[in-house]
């Protein structure tokens, strides 16, 4: 039996989400607490890989088991045994043609930053901050340039190993609430660090050291090393996950506030 959950997780303490030789991950933790449920190994695919210190809203994961629970068994018999900083929101049962990763249509993903000349204190780790003022409509203006498909080759990590740069960007939106300028985006899939290094090339027009067609030239140009600083992964969060209507996996993509 295929098993689909929605997963939800503060990013602060993980090393991302794949299990690796060492360092904490959420794969780790989640696969151990399934599998005192399946009583069985149980090994987890999930939509989108987190870097570390990344958060998730609406991660959605699938396993493959022979034990037979529950929907509410599966995510409650999980969240005993999860860490205070890992829930699972959902479970339900899949045809076997479901694969979280590869058969979801599009990621969303919000990124947060405080911006103020005074550093995050109840909000560190959930936040990215810059200290210079930033004009948000500025960012919103380049953010537009960015839309559509394109090669993002200039927006990868140096160690990415997807086979393509060529990414669809569906939605790029940079808006300022108070003390606070947000960046939404929503793309059929994502590079390693490309929204990071998305927010770093606003974030640099934002503050006036670049022109707003600087994002296009780096978009153009396809050179990661002209694209500009990474931004901290502490402000992002993958928000939801789009997937084919027939699969009736529960789309949750919230609107939500940290302050």
């Amino acid at each position: 039996m295929r098993i689909a959950i929605g997963v939800e997780y503060d990013g602060r303490a993980f090393h991302g989400w794949e299990t690796q030789r060492q360092g904490r991950t959420v794969q780790q933790v989640l696969e151990t607490a399934l599998a005192r449920v399946a009583d069985a190994p149980v090994r987890t695919v999930c939509a989108g890989r987190t870097d570390a210190r990344v958060h998730a809203l609406a991660q959605v994961a699938h396993f493959d088991t022979q034990a037979v629970r529950s929907e509410r068994s599966w995510a409650m018999g999980a969240n005993a045994n999860l860490p205070h900083d890992v829930s699972v929101l959902w479970a339900q049962p899949m045809d076997d043609v479901f694969h979280a990763r590869f058969c979801a249509v599009s990621r969303s993903y919000r990124y947060v930053l405080l911006n103020r000349e005074v550093r995050p204190a109840a909000l560190h780790g959930r936040v990215a901050w810059e200290c210079r003022s930033l004009d948000a409509a500025l960012m919103a203006r380049a953010a537009r340039g960015l839309l559509g498909e394109h090669d993002f080759s200039a927006f990868r990590a140096a160690g990415c190993q997807a086979r393509t740069a060529v990414r669809t960007v569906h939605r790029l939106e940079v808006w300022r609430e108070g003390d606070f300028v947000l960046l939404e985006v929503r793309a059929n899939a994502f590079l390693q660090h490309m929204v990071r290094n998305l927010a770093g090339v606003l974030i640099a027009i934002g503050s006036g050291r670049q022109p707003v067609d600087w994002a296009v030239q780096v978009l153009t140009g396809r050179d990661r090393r002209r694209g500009g600083v990474t931004a901290p992964p502490e402000g992002l969060y993958l928000t939801g996950v789009e997937y084919p209507p027939h699969f009736a996996v529960p789309c949750l993509s919230p609107r939500f506030a940290l302050w």
